[in-house]
């Protein structure tokens, strides 16, 4: 499953805004020079969150934007999902009938869903992720960044293991 450039600069979006002290609001440009990230696309990625209620602006001279509540009650699949719409790992699984664009459902509507052979794996891999983002919250990710702080090591092998000789 690969998120888009949407998620990541979300994700980005809001760990810097979370790594700000006080309550003062930052400036798009700020964070967008701060994290080289492209000024008009991250207009469109707030204006997703800030419908989402997880980040608030202030209009004027010293206005910008700020979370919405603090970063310890944010959690991931909140934000993935303002950004990305429904989390899924494989396109049968999104079901795109009018008014139901968020649910996660196998499409394979003439077998009720009963003869994919791959609909348990990809249930599972779905279920997963979406736990891993329900489980993650903002000030995780703040104080991941926070210096010092070690990388956890990799919980699967990228690559495959070595056939056995």
């Amino acid at each position: 499953m690969i998120f888009t450039t949407k998620a990541e600069y979300g994700v980005r979006l809001m760990v810097r805004l979370g790594q700000l002290p006080g309550d003062e609001p930052v400036s798009l440009k700020s964070v967008a020079e701060t994290e080289r990230l492209p000024l008009a696309y991250l207009e469109r990625i707030v204006a997703l969150l800030r419908r989402a209620d997880l980040v608030t602006s202030t209009r004027g001279a010293h206005g910008g934007y700020r979370l919405a509540r603090p970063a310890s009650e944010i959690r991931m699949d909140e934000v993935i999902l303002a950004l990305e719409g429904a989390v899924a790992p494989m396109s049968c699984f999104v079901d795109d009938r009018e008014g139901e664009k968020d649910r996660v459902l196998c499409s394979h509507l003439e077998d009720h869903g009963t003869g994919c052979g791959t609909k348990l794996l990809w249930t599972r891999v779905q279920g997963g992720v979406f736990r891993a983002l329900q489980q993650t919250t903002l000030a995780e990710l703040v104080g991941f960044q926070a210096p010092g702080h070690q990388a956890p090591e990799p919980v699967l092998a990228l690559r495959p293991p070595a056939a056995a000789v």
